[in-house]
């Protein structure tokens, strides 16, 4: 985050993003009951923002959290900062709730919330490198999985770890069952002989919401999209890998396990789709 380039709405007021807002004795410092939601901003646009704002405050309620600001005031404040930056930035967009009191279990009274805007360029369209980890996601039974929750974060680090010591930019994590669930920081995507296939929404991860939005507009264009059972081996002989999420949007992978791979027309076209749909739709 570049904190000189980033602003924050809390307590009713916009002012510096540094300001501490959390003590050392809050639930959510000690025990992590925060949520947050993330959407972008470039060109005047930020497509789906009220998809985004919608998911926080159903985040909030899967973590027991009060939602004390609608997903419309949310909206409405993302827009307000918006327009404190110059058009052209490209802007990431976090509210998060978060609970101050509370033991083990936070106290929903004592909820609060934060909206943060600031300057976080797209990655460079080059492509990525990742690895399979030794690492799984985890169902729903044992975390969060159905919130965007800071507590799933630290094993998705590990992963991430792991991987960029292998010299890989980022890693594939299955479910508990070892199949592949997505990446550690966005959904996954493969293709095979021209079929285009995703990990099929079993708890164990986000059914994200750029993931969802490419799935309708490569639906639209007449390419089928099998949202299935995918492993470790399928990766292995894939003719593509691209990622999907709030992030980078729509990125390939240029090398998996060591194997190099090349951007393939699928992801082109999911890319190229996506970015003509948030430029057409994603006005306020």
């Amino acid at each position: 985050m570049d904190s000189t380039n980033a602003i924050m709405w809390t307590e009713g007021q916009w002012q510096d993003a540094n300001t501490p807002i959390i003590n050392v004795t809050s639930n959510s410092f000690w025990l992590a009951s925060t949520v947050f939601d993330g959407a972008r901003s470039f060109d005047g646009v930020a497509p789906d923002l009220d998809l985004h704002c919608q998911r926080a405050v159903r985040s909030a309620e899967a973590l027991g959290l009060k939602a004390i600001k609608s997903w419309e005031e949310i909206y409405a404040l993302a827009w307000e900062g918006i327009k404190k930056f110059p058009q052209e930035t490209v802007l990431y967009i976090k509210p998060v709730f978060w609970a101050d009191e509370g033991f083990i279990s936070p106290d929903p009274d004592s909820t609060r919330f934060a909206l943060t805007l600031y300057e976080a360029p797209f990655p460079p369209n080059t492509g990525f490198s990742a690895k399979l980890s030794s690492y799984r996601r985890p169902s729903e039974e044992v975390a969060p999985t159905n919130a965007k929750a800071a507590c799933l974060y630290p094993n998705a680090g590990r992963a991430l770890q792991e991987a960029i010591k292998d010299g890989y930019n980022n890693a594939v994590m299955c479910d508990s069952m070892g199949n592949v669930a997505e990446f550690a920081t966005a959904n996954l995507f493969c293709v095979k002989d021209g079929h285009v296939m995703t990990p099929a929404p079993n708890g164990s991860f986000l059914n994200g919401i750029t993931r969802q939005r490419v799935i309708a507009l490569l639906k639209g264009q007449g390419i089928e999209v099998d949202e299935c059972r995918v492993t470790p081996a399928m990766l292995e002989e894939a003719d593509e890998i691209f990622s999907t999420g709030n992030y980078g949007k729509v990125v390939a992978v240029i090398n998996y396990e060591g194997r190099e791979m090349q951007p393939g027309p699928i992801m082109q076209k999911a890319r190229d789709l996506y970015f003509e749909y948030a430029k057409k739709e994603g006005g306020e």
